[in-house]
């Protein structure tokens, strides 16, 4: 696939093959996302069978501004604006009512889609060059490490995009923190924004949610964002002829004897442990490594979103758990 720095040349190339249909990989804030017009469901098929992503998992829908939020989902609630003035663009995405013009396959069947508008200068640059909103999942295979640099792209889809837009690292480095607005609020993926910050704003939000049988937003399923090395998140320390063929991922300081390490935050800062967060798992996972083993991280602010991957990843209990 070809890949392109983001260029205002190459943004303007992005846009006309999104125009006639095509599939193009940018950077947003939070991650690399696979982007198609959101309005052309052949192009959206697309997306899902590049990513060969269930139906039955919705899409986040991008906007650059509010006149293109009007044409994706209808007139928001009293709920929704102080979220919208505070957190747009961010990394903030809200289930809002559909438009009719949305296809259903964008929102898998629901009466509701997952909107946000991001920051990055990139992603904006494109959405307003297109004229139009992009339905845009991360830019990985379906369930696998989001991509936080083009390389990340080029490995996990090979040649199946037509473009990749080179933004270099992103800067927050994990997914948007999904919100329900309705019947109450309501946490369905913790992400780059804490949700200390939204309470702060609207008060409680409900954080206990349980993944349904019918996903209402993206990144919920009970396996996902998982490297292909298994993954544990351990609660004690494991045997040192155990860690010979392993790797770590730790916050500030690992046990010796594993085969490699990497470190997320010396200092234990969690906003730059996100940032660091898919991209030491990457490295961990090209090592070919009999498993990782990840330190257990504080649930608070983006300690919260870094666990709920990882568990997500793990697919069964932590070590110690029991």
């Amino acid at each position: 696939m070809p890949i392109l720095p983001a260029s205002d040349e190459a943004v303007l190339r992005a846009a006309e093959m999104l125009r006639s249909g095509g599939v193009v990989a940018f950077p947003t804030e939070t991650v690399y996302g696979l982007g198609a017009n959101a309005f052309n469901a052949a192009a959206v098929a697309r997306v899902f069978e590049i990513k060969r992503r269930p139906s039955f998992d919705p899409l986040i829908v991008h906007v650059a501004d509010d006149a293109m939020l009007d044409r994706v989902a209808q007139p928001v609630s009293d709920a929704a604006r102080p979220l919208m003035k505070r957190f747009w663009p961010g990394p903030l995405t809200l289930v809002l009512r559909r438009r009719s013009q949305v296809p259903l396959l964008v929102t898998a069947g629901l009466e509701t889609v997952a909107v946000r508008m991001p920051s990055h200068p990139v992603a904006l640059a494109l959405l307003r060059r297109c004229g139009f909103p992009l339905a845009a999942p991360s830019a990985n295979a379906f369930g696998g490490l989001s991509p936080t640099r083009a390389e990340h792209v080029n490995t996990a889809l090979d040649e199946r995009v037509d473009l990749v837009l080179d933004g270099g690292a992103t800067p927050l480095g994990i997914e948007s923190t999904i919100l329900a607005l309705e019947p109450e609020l309501a946490l369905l993926r913790p992400g780059a924004l804490p949700v200390e910050a939204i309470e702060a704003v609207v008060g409680a939000v409900r954080r206990d949610v349980r993944d349904e049988e019918r996903p209402r937003s993206p990144g919920t399923l009970p396996q996902h964002y998982a490297p292909r090395t298994p993954l544990r998140v351990v609660l004690e320390p494991v045997p040192k002829r155990a860690r010979r063929r392993a790797g770590y991922l730790g916050l500030t300081a690992a046990p010796d004897g594993y085969a490699a390490v990497r470190l997320l935050s010396r200092s234990g800062d969690l906003e730059e442990a996100a940032v660091c967060f898919f991209g030491a798992l990457h490295e961990l996972d090209a090592l070919g490594l009999e498993r990782i083993d990840v330190q257990a991280l504080p649930e608070r602010g983006l300690g919260l979103a870094m666990m709920d991957r990882l568990r997500r990843a793990e697919g069964h209990d932590a070590v110690g758990s029991k």
